[in-house]
């Protein structure tokens, strides 16, 4: 069964039946948002039953949407958080990603002014690699990004994305092949994007990203995951209570190929390496559970087929 992520916006009234069909149907509730007499789903379902939720929706006013970056969280990087680099649109960016259905962090480097003196330390390169991929925004100088992105992509294993004021084809001339993707003519600017050309430009980020990404989940479906972090995240809420008391937005934040569990590292990660899947079979024998850099986090990675010869 293969599972695609939509949107379902829909009104409050009876939004309960539709929980109730994509949970029969086999899908899983990834995110929901209660905002004011809406509802928003983010889920993911089987990719034979879309039309029905749509269908089944409509009479309730409820609208579904492709939404391709629904179980991803994104690192948007930016230079530091200085007035010289604030002109970004890296609030921008970071807000569009969301409603399309990523969740994303904002990293803002210590040492990433200067073309000379540009930096990544340990701390900050661990964080990005715990994303799924990282949105780089930098300036509008073509010799300051070609000095500083062999720097800042030092010891990155995730995917990466360049936005920067030259146009597309400069940056692939100059970072060719350092990154996977370019977005060019996305420099500093003193104001939010607003305006009908400036919507279009965080439409083509958009979608350079979810290129980078559809070819990202091809080179994991070439060694599928044992156990769909998906799948996971309903068997921690179930499993796990102290994850219901969590107050932030996302407790469980459902990545490409793991969970970021919102809980004291030292207090649940034994509680989590034991707890059932199914059969015996515990979240420890199909996952490395290790801390995370960003607070006292914790980050489930499942392990492939190849590494198990299981899958659930």
């Amino acid at each position: 069964m293969i599972l695609v992520p939509i949107t379902y916006r829909g009104g409050v009234y009876r939004h309960n039946e539709i929980i109730d069909l994509i949970e029969d149907l086999g899908g899983y509730i990834i995110q929901k948002h209660m905002i004011a007499q809406e509802v928003v789903l983010q889920c993911f379902v089987p990719k034979d039953d879309v039309e029905l939720i749509r269908a089944i929706g409509k009479p309730l006013a409820g609208e579904v949407t492709d939404s391709p970056l629904v179980g991803t969280e994104i690192a948007i990087v930016s230079m530091s958080l200085e007035i010289h680099h604030l002109p970004h649109p890296s609030c921008d960016i970071a807000e569009y990603v969301r409603r399309l259905g990523a969740k994303s962090n904002m990293v803002g480097m210590a040492r990433g002014v200067g073309k000379r003196i540009a930096g990544l330390n340990d701390e900050e390169r661990d964080i990005i690699n715990e994303h799924d991929i990282a949105v780089y925004l930098l300036g509008n100088f073509e010799t300051c990004i070609e000095h500083k992105m062999p720097v800042l992509l030092r010891g990155i294993e995730v995917p990466v994305v360049l936005c920067g004021g030259p146009d597309k084809e400069v940056l692939q001339r100059i970072v060719e092949p350092k990154v996977d993707g370019y977005v060019g003519n996305v420099g500093r600017f003193m104001h939010r994007t607003k305006e009908s050309e400036e919507l279009t430009k965080l439409d083509e980020i958009i979608a350079e990203i979810t290129r980078v990404l559809s070819k990202h989940r091809e080179e994991l479906a070439k060694d599928p995951l044992s156990v769909s972090p998906a799948r996971l995240m309903d068997v921690i809420r179930e499993q796990v209570p102290a994850i219901l008391d969590v107050t932030s937005p996302t407790p469980l934040t459902v990545q490409m190929s793991g969970l970021r569990v919102k809980l004291p590292y030292d207090t649940y990660a034994e509680v989590l390496h034991k707890t059932e899947i199914e059969d015996g079979i515990k979240i420890g024998d199909i996952a490395d559970i290790e801390p995370s850099r960003m607070r006292d986090y914790i980050i489930v990675r499942v392990r492939p087929f190849s590494e198990t010869n299981m899958v659930i």
